[in-house]
């Protein structure tokens, strides 16, 4: 029989031919050794140019195209393209990996960078949004993460002068960027007027932020900072590829062909130009010569390498330039197909698209010869001789040349298609030569080619040809498929296969016959294997296919699916393979990568040799991966394995997916909440002890902890049993089956992994039981297999996915270290070296992988063995290389490193578990014995068989078995533990006595379950086919067993307790005695499983037996016979109950249908539903009636309740689900989802659940899991018991404790982003700047703008604006200084008002800035770095971070881009970032918060799954993140002593949250411990000492929480919502704030003691009718307030007196500003209808006046001693200055006014409104203001207005964006442009006019400019937009988008924008942020 494993022998790349120049550029460099290093195809490429050595990196698995050298230049850095594509960082002397970073990009790596130090490396995706990322690559880890551009980015680099900075550039861009914290923020380059927006290829970077960069046109940009410096043109004649920096300089690289040498101030040094030398491309080839092109440069000392797009390396040594040393060549453009090797010289040829033919030579590693052809060459052929080479063209002819001098001998066209095979046969006379037009060509080589013969019959075009050695057969594939022979040379085609037995062939190279079927896997039928060649001396077969796979198989190969070796290199595919002619070497083409690889070829002899070179790492195993056709030779797989390897636990329904599930079943239970929902019972259960160990499908999950106690897992539970007291404690944390469990060093931690969609991984304090860490995020399905290391530090642990994904974590730190794809097959093991923690091992079905760590992956490989077995268990020895494995075949394989030394019987049967001694080792298997072994496995000391005979006396329960499946091994404490497939767990004693310790069911469900009448026993029956009685005393064992013949589902005792029923899964049942389990009768009368079994109550005379077949039989118990039937249910039963009076059964069956029986007979009755409440019954253990409809929940689609069970008191009744939670609910459960407590400790479905007879206990049995679970019942009276294990009802009640307004808004605002905002007023028609202008009169006249001669005899042009009370020289303003803000964010962000320095400065926010007010002086600095609005603010109040704050802000997507939110952290003095955190908080922050020791950082988001983020702020790392709440959370905080606990609030909702590891658990606030409590909007939050917390709600309660339990609530601590709270940290005292109104005893502001008991309030003295406070903070004796009315208040603690700091306007937006003619002084009038004066000089608000309505605009009269303002509802007041009293007021319009104007000579007042009108009343007249005028014939509504200087005209802009110009007072509108042209004007606010179209920008299409004001010196004007910014432009400003700064700070919209006088200052004036900004003005020099 042929052998079927992979061949001995191997390959070993020896010389790669080529270089990857196309579609990539810098990728060449020298490193420290002097090496050359590059990359072509997969590989990574050292070159030694002295040696002529190379040296091959094989760790990737595809196209490598990007790659950097660190700064040291050993390490090499390498990415590459795919689906998943990953970076490599190796050392380029070992060519081993070093570090993997994965799990980012997708599509390719397109560059990389390391910075200055080495430490980080940068990388650009290929993804749509080309990602930049920066890696902490030693780590593995990332640090930052952004959209890099939108189009390609081809190039990135290090500032090396600054850190933390970066530039890239790509498609016509740059980007400037800096990275803080985790957040990486562009900065555009401006390429301003010095030069075109182009592409740059390629950078650069400088000292003094100077950057170089190559552009497309050849041109150097130089960059200052962000902005385009000079160009040096025409450095190179088109575009520049490639930029390299060293000591001396610079050298660039362009497409024409050049390399130029710059100095470091980038003056030229020298031209080096490759298009003259000798060797390489410079052949002209026609209309597409490109010439030589340079992709990548580097210059080190005086040699500079260069490569090419056509793949060739050039060496220049700078002194001798002009003559490049040409170092490397290959193929370049288009495919590579041609391959021949010639018959007696080590050479190869090959041919390719690019028309050129080259000749190899394979011992000098060189190319000795090349030739250009015409056409591009497809397949090449040497003939026998050696001296003619033929090659097959594209276009269907070939040439033949002479191989000496490369003549041509004959160019022969015969076909259309290209010719893509050709052989010369055996003999030399004849060339066949096959093309695509489906046939072959026979052509006689002495008659100079003349065509002999034709073979037609293939129906495809021909791909393989072989001859036979006589040279009278040739064989054909072809592209269908099919293998053809013919008879040469005639050509005549052979159908007889009989003549062909015997022929041999010459050569094989055909992929189809029976010879080469192993190379086809078994079941496909795809052809993706191009080429294969037979070695027929050494008998191996060598394929190249389309994965770029070289292959190495035995030959023949008969069956498909062969066993293989496969080799890595080429990425895609491979077009040819071929043995040289002494089979020496394999050489293979790649077809896309251009690149020749010459392999040696290590026969089996030097194989063994080679053993101890180190093989070769690659990510894929160079050693073949195991196919499954090779069953042969592996032992039959052991029934228990398989079994084992086949589970998958999935689950319908993970308990995740839960919440969603309610999401969506919301709706259904709105309307059935409003109905009162019965209360939760007063009682709970807690759980006593656990019948059951998970020993059927786990190992080695069973350890003794340090204080001897015994640590294992039943079910979701992890248990720690107390052996001596018989007790059990328990892990709670997991919420489904746990299925591994793994020990700390020290014995005091345990980790248990669960199933789970995202399955989690905690780590817990076997004492305290609380988690330590708890690791998730990187397993699908379930956690198999977990380990520690020897230091405790490290956890690795295995997936159930299908990759077996393998994850190293630091697990305290919560961090994954590294990752990998673990193995196709399952792994049952993993073992980290006690060693080398940075190595370990894998094993299962069928392999042994060894793996040691790199950065952020794990390089593995597999274990060399002969054959493969499947491992079960592994341990380390005692020297680091050492490892032995136990195999399912009951061998011990003994390995060192990665090879097998030897194997040892050990036992009969797989070996399932082992532990190492420190003096030998102890394993158990299958055979049910425990053997100990001497530390090298030579001999067995002892075995321990585990049989009953030796079970000692003090065990609690017998052993069902002898020998059983030993599952787990331990040793300790002088005992072996030993853990059975039987669900036993046993201690045996050095001596040799066994004492079984716990035990439980074995694999198979437990359904049957029934408690003894009046004894604390019950009894389980289960499909493993024993029927069990255990002792629910406190001796809890099993008291007796037997087994059955079939499993059963049902079980009961007699009403006297001696006999006891049991139902089968035949349909057959037993009675059985009680105690002695043996048969007293039994009836078989059913084929279905008997689903429930019931004695009637009293006598127990009547036995009712449900079956799953729809009956239920009754029969008499004495007479044993039947005597009844009941009949007419529609499915089977599911639950069985008697009434009292054993006259009437009533039945549930699994269609929910509820059905009553009379006994005897079985006739059925219909009851009506009051009457069945009624009936007394015995027992309720049915699911279905109206007593119990509150027991289904919302989701009863997706889970059923399968069980019920009512107290003997009838007050609780038990159930039990499909999801594994027990509930309890108060009985009768009338209504709808009522109330409950439940449980998890089940993992999968409850089947059952039982009280005992005095109601102490509860039993219930899960399904799935096998356990018993015994809990304990506390009755209701004992409340100081913790309700730790249940969890309330997962519905809130539906009022939420009234309604604010306040809240309504808070909760409701939607928060726009300022770059996406939309107009502010509704604006109709056409924008200025896209207006077609009228031509002007000249223009019209064909005069051409400025050819007029310089004198014009007309009068000259009046100047635009009349330029009144400015000094006599006028300067222009230079820029804008953010001086004063009036303002503060109070309306809907709280807690945002904090002291800073001992009270000496406070800080607070409004629009996007955040503020610092020096109290003293009250001067205002300001930290600009927000780019939108900011929401929420918080101090670090740790004394290490003194006056740190963070800040969050309002953002768009969380993409990582620069509009995602984000949070600043920064120095409230210095103004400086310290940390920018980018966040996924989609919508914006809205809570932040500093934990305890100042270093975590907790952010909540508006997302809708409101996030909540854990960050480390200085490293900008997220810790952890969860969702948070389905509705807004308003405030989460940390304890301030911790800096893992914290409590969220929010509507509906308090939450209290521990941090573990990287996890956030969270328990939500219990209510059900005070009467009527329900759960509200909770608002704030506050601590106490003792575990403490206070929350503030909305109806003005606090609730005051114990842990997570309510103790008590404070009532109506304020009258209206307590929006906020204050815990003063150095004594305790609570502050609160609330809404209400002023009274003598309370205010909106009061103290509180520790415990929130007694209080003292106090007045705000503001005046307003209600106090708001939104914000407190607590000083030194004062205490800060920020009211809703965005007033911040200090309150003295002492005096109680008030000083208002800041004021600002309430409501917005503020539309009215009016600066006063001669003083520094302005004032605003808002929508809160209120008119302020603010003085700048004193920095503070002088007076305010109430209006009573909503004001819209306000004006100073020329003098400043009037003042108009126009109000929202139409009318206008007049108001004097000095007495601010009302001089008159008018209503003539009903509409807003829009703008109000005094006319310069103070006679007339303009009022215009948005009903198209403006208004002109005559002051003159007097007070009674008549209208004398008005303009009419207005296109929209007026938004600003401007006298001219002399009073007679008004301009007018309006919403249709037009300007038009009235005259004054007659109302006629002026069209004559001329006329207009020469208008002075006395002030300009409008933003229309040819004179402004520039302040217009690209990007108003959805915006507008809203507000403008020249200033006072008519040179400069400033505007106002939608986005919220104030630009600075010159003026006039015809021409389109002109120069301007811009300043940024206000919110979206801002309303309005003036000078004061004199142009001191610019006041401008936001809509959304209702603050007013104060800009100084610096004015340019003289």
């Amino acid at each position: 029989m042929a052998d079927r494993t992979a061949p001995n022998c191997h390959l070993r790349l020896e010389w790669v031919y080529g270089y990857r120049g196309h579609q990539c550029r810098n990728n060449l460099y020298y490193t420290a050794a002097k090496e050359i290093v590059y990359f072509v195809a997969g590989v990574g490429v050292v070159y030694n140019t002295r040696e002529h050595k190379q040296k091959f990196y094989l760790g990737h698995n595809d196209d490598i195209i990007s790659l950097a050298l660190h700064p040291e230049r050993v390490l090499v850095a390498t990415g590459q393209v795919g689906k998943e594509p990953y970076i490599c960082v190796w050392d380029s002397y070992t060519v081993q990996t070093v570090s993997i970073l994965k799990d980012v990009h997708t599509h390719g790596i397109a560059c990389l960078a390391f910075d200055l130090e080495g430490q980080c490396l940068v990388s650009v995706g290929l993804d749509s949004k080309n990602t930049i990322c920066v890696w902490d690559w030693r780590r593995g880890k990332v640090l930052a993460a952004a959209p890099g551009h939108t189009d390609r980015i081809f190039d990135i680099s290090w500032d090396l002068y600054q850190p933390s900075k970066l530039v890239s550039c790509g498609v016509k861009h740059i980007k400037f960027w800096s990275l803080c914290g985790n957040a990486l923020t562009p900065k555009r380059g401006v390429f301003g007027k010095t030069g075109d927006l182009q592409t740059i290829l390629c950078l650069a970077c400088a000292k003094d932020e100077v950057t170089y960069s190559g552009a497309l046109n050849g041109d150097i940009y130089v960059w200052k900072g962000i902005n385009l410096m000079r160009t040096v043109q025409g450095a190179h004649g088109s575009g520049i590829f490639s930029m390299n920096a060293c000591e001396e300089g610079f050298a660039t690289g362009g497409r024409d062909g050049c390399v130029r040498l710059w100095d470091l101030n980038f003056k030229p040094i020298t031209v080096i130009d490759l298009r003259e030398t000798d060797q390489g491309y410079k052949v002209a080839r026609g209309e597409n010569s490109r010439g030589l092109s340079v992709r990548s440069v580097c210059w080190r000392g005086d040699h500079i390498l260069v490569g090419t797009q056509d793949s060739e390396i050039f060496e220049v040594v700078v002194h001798d330039r002009n003559k490049p040393f040409l170092i490397m060549q290959g193929h370049c453009e288009g495919e590579l197909w041609a391959l021949a090797v010639h018959p007696t010289k080590p050479l190869a040829m090959t041919g390719s698209d690019d028309r050129s033919v080259r000749i190899w030579s394979l011992i000098d590693h060189a190319l000795i010869a090349r030739c250009n052809m015409e056409e591009p060459i497809r397949c090449a052929a040497v003939s026998t001789d050696g001296i003619h080479l033929a090659l097959g063209m594209k276009d269907g002819s070939f040439t033949v040349l002479r191989v000496r001098d490369m003549t041509e001998v004959v160019h022969i066209k015969d076909r259309k298609e290209a010719i893509h095979e050709l052989k010369y046969s055996p003999d030399g006379a004849h060339l066949a030569v096959g093309s695509n037009d489906n046939s072959v060509d026979i052509y006689g080589v002495v008659q100079r080619y003349k065509k002999v013969g034709e073979c037609i019959g293939s129906n495809s075009f021909i791909t393989h040809m072989d001859w036979s050695t006589d040279s009278k057969y040739l064989q054909t594939n072809n592209g269908s498929g099919r293998r053809l022979f013919f008879r040469m040379p005639s050509g005549k085609e052979v159908t007889n296969r009989e003549e062909l037995k015997l022929v041999q062939w010459a050569t094989w190279t055909c992929v189809l016959g029976p010879e080469v079927n192993g190379i086809w896997p078994k079941y496909s039928d795809i052809n993706d294997i191009n080429s294969v060649d037979a070695n027929f001396n050494n008998q191996v077969l060598v394929t190249a296919d389309d994965y770029g796979l070289v292959k190495l198989l035995r030959y023949p190969c008969v069956k498909k699916g062969a066993k293989f070796k496969k080799y890595l290199g080429h990425s895609a595919h491979i077009t040819n393979v071929r043995w040289s002619h002494d089979y020496q070497w394999v050489i293979t083409i790649g077809g896309a990568d251009h690149s020749v690889f010459q392999w040696k070829f290590v026969p089996e002899r030097k194989s063994k040799e080679a053993l101890h070179i180190a093989p070769q790492e690659t990510l894929a195993d160079s050693n073949s991966e195991e196919s499954d056709s090779d069953q042969s030779d592996v032992p039959e797989m052991d029934s228990e394995i398989e079994q084992e390897t086949q589970l998958t636990y999935r689950r319908q329904v993970y308990k995740e997916d839960l919440p969603q599930l309610k999401e969506q079943c919301k709706e259904k239970h709105r309307a059935a909440v409003m109905k009162k929902r019965e209360k939760t019972p007063g009682s709970g259960v807690k759980l006593h002890f656990i019948h059951g160990y998970r020993g059927y499908d786990c190992r080695s999950n069973l350890f003794y902890t340090q204080t001897g106690e015994i640590v294992y897992h039943a079910a979701a539970v992890g248990v720690v049993y107390n052996r001596q007291q018989n007790t059990q404690r328990f892990y709670m944390g997991h919420d489904d089956d746990i299925l591994c469990l793994a020990i700390h060093p020290l014995k005091d931690y345990v980790a248990t992994g669960q199933v789970g969609r995202d399955s989690s991984i905690h780590i817990w304090d076997t004492e305290t039981l609380k988690p330590m860490s708890v690791l998730k995020g990187f397993h699908q399905l379930g956690v198999c297999t977990l380990d520690f290391s020897a230091d405790g530090k490290r956890l690795v642990s295995v997936g159930l996915d299908e990759n077996h994904t393998i994850v190293l974590w630091d697990w305290r730190k919560g961090e994954k270290l590294s990752a990998m794809r673990g193995s196709k097959d399952k792994i049952f093991i993993v073992k980290i070296n006690p060693y080398l923690p940075d190595k370990l091992i894998t094993a299962g079905v069928k392999h042994m992988k060894f793996w040691h760590k790199a950065g952020g992956g794990l390089i593995g490989r597999k274990g060399n063995m002969g054959k493969t077995e499947t491992m079960m268990c592994a341990v380390y020895g005692w020297s680091e290389e050492m490892v032995f494995s136990g195999t399912c075949s009951g061998d011990i394989c003994i390995w060192r490193d990665m090879f097998l030394m030897k194997t040892v019987k050990a036992h009969d049967g797989p070996v399932f578990s082992m532990h190492a001694l420190e003096k030998g080792f102890v394993t158990g298997g299958k055979d049910g014995i425990v053997a100990l072994w001497d530390d090298t496995f030579e001999r067995c000391l002892k075995t321990y068989a585990i049989k009953r005979s030796v079970l000692a006396p003090g065990s609690k329960g017998l052993l069902l078995e002898d020998n059983p499946s030993i599952r787990a091994i331990s040793l300790g404490h002088g005992h072996i533990l030993v853990g059975t497939k039987n669900g036993e767990i046993l201690e045996v004693d050095k001596s040799g006595p066994i004492t079984l310790l716990v035990q439980g069911h074995m694999e198979g469900e437990v359904w049957g379950l029934a408690t003894h009448p009046h004894l604390p026993l019950c009894a389980t029956v289960s499909d493993d086919k024993t029927l069990r009685i255990w002792d629910l005393s406190p001796s809890h064992c099993m008291l007796a067993v037997r087994k059955l013949r079939k499993g059963g589902r049902c079980c009961c005792f007699s009403p006297d307790g001696k006999a006891l029923a049991v139902g089968l899964n035949d349909g057959s049942f037993l009675i059985v005695n009680a105690d002695t389990l043996e048969d007293l009768v039994s009836f078989h009368h059913r084929k279905d499983i008997i689903t429930d079994i019931r004695f009637s109550p009293g006598a127990g005379k009547y036995l009712a037996v449900a079956s799953a077949d729809t009956f239920v039989d009754i029969y008499n118990v004495m007479s044993s016979k039947r005597v009844g039937v009941c009949k007419g249910c529609l499915n089977y039963i599911s639950h069985l109950d008697w009434d009292k009076r054993g006259k009437l059964l009533q039945v549930n069956t699994g269609a929910k249908e509820q059905f009553f029986f009379e006994a005897p007979r079985g006739k059925r009755q219909t009851i009506p539903t009051t009457e069945v409440e009624k009936i007394d019954w015995t027992t309720w253990t049915c699911v279905l009636g109206t007593s119990v409809e509150g027991i289904w929940p919302v989701i009863s689609e997706v889970t059923e309740v399968t069980c019920a069970c009512l107290s003997t008191d009838r007050k609780v009744l038990a159930t039990g689900d499909d999801l594994g939670y027990i509930k309890l609910f108060r009985y009768p459960v009338k209504g709808k989802y009522a109330k409950f407590k439940r449980y998890v400790a089940h993992s999968a479905h409850v089947t059952n659940v039982r009280w005992t007879h005095d109601d102490s206990l509860l039993v219930t049995v899960g399904g799935g899991d096998t356990c018993l679970m015994i809990w304990a019942h506390e009755p209701e009276g004992r409340r100081e018991f913790k309700q730790c294990d249940s969890e309330e009802s997962d519905i809130e009640s539906e009022d939420d404790g009234g309604y604010d307004s306040d809240v309504m808004r808070e909760n409701e605002i939607n928060y726009t982003i300022k770059a996406l905002s939309t107009n502010m007023r509704p604006m109709t028609g056409v924008k200025p700047h896209l207006q077609l202008k009228e031509p002007s009169v000249d223009e019209r006249q064909g005069v051409v703008r400025g050819s007029r001669p310089p004198v014009s005899r007309a009068l000259p042009q009046p100047e635009k604006l009349q330029t009144n009370n400015v000094g006599k020289k006028k300067r222009p303003i230079e820029d804008l200084v953010l001086d004063l803000v009036f303002g503060y964010r109070g309306n809907d962000c709280r807690n945002n008002v904090h002291y800073l320095n001992e009270g000496a400065d406070i800080i607070y926010h409004t629009a996007s800035i955040g503020i610092v007010l020096n109290l003293t002086t009250s001067c205002q600095s300001f930290y600009v770095e927000h780019s939108d609005d900011i929401l929420c603010l918080t101090i670090n109040q740790h004394p290490k971070f003194p006056n740190v704050v963070a800040t969050g802000q309002v953002g768009d997507t969380g993409d990582m881009s620069a509009t995602s939110p984000s949070i600043h952290v920064w120095d409230a003095m210095t103004k400086q970032t310290l940390s920018v955190l980018r966040c996924f908080h989609a919508g914006g922050v809205c809570s932040v918060s500093f934990s305890a020791t100042g270093k975590l950082l907790l952010s909540v988001g508006l997302d809708p799954e409101h996030t909540i983020t854990i960050w480390k702020w200085q490293e900008g790392a997220k810790v952890a993140s969860r969702i948070g709440h389905t509705q807004r959370i308003f405030v989460a905080e940390f304890r301030p002593d911790s800096d893992t606990h914290f409590v969220s609030v929010g509507i509906k909702h308090v939450r209290f949250w521990t941090l573990a590891g990287r996890a956030l658990l969270s328990k939500k606030g219990v209510l059900s411990s005070i009467e009527d409590a329900r759960m509200q909007t909770m608002l704030s939050v506050a601590f106490g000492a003792n575990n403490l917390t206070f929350t503030g709600t909305i109806s003005g309660d606090v609730c005051v929480w114990k842990e997570h339990i309510l103790v008590r609530i404070v009532a109506k601590a304020h009258t209206g919502p307590v929006f906020t709270m204050y815990t003063t940290l150095r004594d305790g005292l609570i502050v609160t704030g609330g809404k209400e109104r002023p009274s003598k005893e309370g205010g909106a502001l009061k103290l509180w003691d520790q415990e929130l008991k007694r209080c003292r309030a106090f007045r705000l003295e503001t005046g307003q009718i209600i106090d708001c406070v939104r914000s407190v903070c607590r000083g030194k004796g004062k205490i800060l307030v920020g009211t809703r009315n965005a007033e911040i208040i200090e309150v003295g603690e002492k005096n109680a007196a008030c000083n208002i700091l800041v004021n600002g306007h309430m409501d917005g937006p503020i539309w009215g500003l009016g600066t006063h003619p001669s003083r520094d002084v302005f004032l605003s009038a808002a929508e809160d209808g209120t008119v302020r004066l603010w003085d700048i000089p004193e920095k503070k608000m002088l007076n305010k006046v109430n209006l009573g309505h909503a004001a819209h605009t306000i004006s100073y009269s020329p003098e400043g001693d009037m003042v108009a303002i126009g109000m929202k509802n139409g009318e206008f007041i007049i108001l004097l200055v000095a007495s601010l009293k009302i001089w008159g007021k008018k209503r003539d319009r009903r509409s807003p006014i829009q703008d109000i104007r005094f006319s310069p000579n103070s006679r007339y007042l303009a009022v215009g409104s948005a009903e198209n009108a403006v208004d002109f009343y005559d002051l003159t007249i007097g007070p009674q203001l008549n209208r004398i005028n008005s303009c009419r014939d207005i296109p929209s509504f007026v938004m600003q207005m401007d006298f001219s200087a002399d009073s007679s005209y008004i301009q007018i802009s309006t919403g249709a964006y037009k300007r038009l110009v009235y005259e004054v007072p007659s109302g006629k509108q002026v069209t004559e442009q001329t006329h207009i042209d020469r208008i002075t004007w006395a002030t300009w606010t409008s933003v229309l006019g040819d004179e402004v179209v520039g302040i217009w920008s690209r990007n108003t299409d959805k915006a507008d400019v809203t507000c403008a004001c020249v200033s006072h010196s008519g040179l400069n004007i400033v505007t106002g937009d939608d986005f919220g910014m104030v630009k600075l432009f010159d003026f006039p400003c015809p021409d389109k988008f002109a120069k301007h700064k811009r300043f940024l700070g206000h919110s979206a919209h801002l309303t309005n924008i003036r000078f004061t006088n004199g142009d001191h200052f610019v006041v401008s004036a936001g809509g959304d942020d209702r603050s007013l900004f104060v800009w100084r003005c610096v004015h340019a020099p003289h």
